[in-house]
């Protein structure tokens, strides 16, 4: 078959394919037809779905995606704006951890979910790297925590350090028992956060606590041998960070923040 192919028995000819093509691929030739293929179609086609996907009837089956592979979008699940403003608010950075380990097949899902965020191109760039072994994680805080007293430039957290590594604290992984790593092609990172933010929201959602950790974010960056002891395979970059696991307390408040600093124009 061509890139897409459709059923026009089913089609409407509303043109909401056309218009919703991110890459100008579909076009309707007169009155009455159906949607077709441009010319660039098959070269310029990012496979993002949105013409399965967006299609009233399920008229339009393309050539890697039928509609009966879809998931139906299920609006009376969705939360509302109220329950949306009010998880974004009350998402807290944990950093009092259980170390109850979580289940694999739970961390599973929460990866499997936060693999659907946007990527540039719909290049879908970002895979994971779990530190699921909990002795993994306690054996690479202190060898970070050394790795950035060696390092100038640090004196907000110069004396946090000190007083860590005095009495024993960890305040690199902060006992947590899991440590979840997005890695792309170097120049994507980007949309390696942007997936690691979905993480821990969606970890939030399943009762887990999760908090960035830029201390290792910036040893995997600056130390091979850090690097090499995580695991980060070769060719990749690192885009970000999460400890993940249960939080050992409940928060009960929502702290304000200030407000947005908006320039309009």
């Amino acid at each position: 078959m061509s890139l897409f192919m459709v059923d026009e028995a089913l089609c409407l000819r509303d043109g909401i394919c056309v218009a919703e093509c991110p890459s100008y691929l579909i076009e309707m030739k007169g009155d009455g037809s159906c949607p077709t293929p441009t010319v660039r179609a098959e070269t310029d086609c990012i496979y993002c779905g949105h013409c399965v996907a967006v299609c009233p009837t399920g008229a339009l089956y393309h050539k890697n995606l039928s509609p009966a592979e879809c998931a139906d979008l299920r609006r009376d699940v969705l939360p509302d704006a109220t329950q949306i403003n009010h998880l974004l608010r009350s998402r807290r950075s944990i950093r009092s951890f259980t170390g109850q380990p979580v289940p694999q097949d739970t961390l599973t899902r929460l990866l499997d979910v936060a693999s659907c965020a946007p990527s540039a191109g719909n290049g879908q760039p970002v895979e994971w790297l779990v530190v699921y072994d909990t002795a993994v994680v306690r054996h690479l805080a202190p060898l970070v925590l050394d790795w950035l007293l060696s390092q100038p430039g640090l004196p907000r957290y110069g004396r946090t350090f000190a007083f860590a590594k005095e009495r024993g604290l960890d305040v690199i992984c902060r006992g947590a028992p899991h440590m979840v790593i997005a890695h792309t092609p170097p120049g994507g990172q980007t949309d390696g956060v942007i997936a690691l933010s979905y993480l821990e929201l969606a970890a939030y959602g399943m009762g887990l606590g999760a908090c960035w950790c830029g201390f290792v974010q910036r040893a995997l960056t600056g130390s091979p041998q850090i690097s090499e002891t995580v695991g980060l395979p070769p060719g990749r970059a690192s885009s970000g960070v999460l400890l993940l696991g249960y939080p050992r307390y409940l928060y009960q408040r929502v702290p304000p923040r200030s407000p947005a600093p908006i320039q309009w124009k």
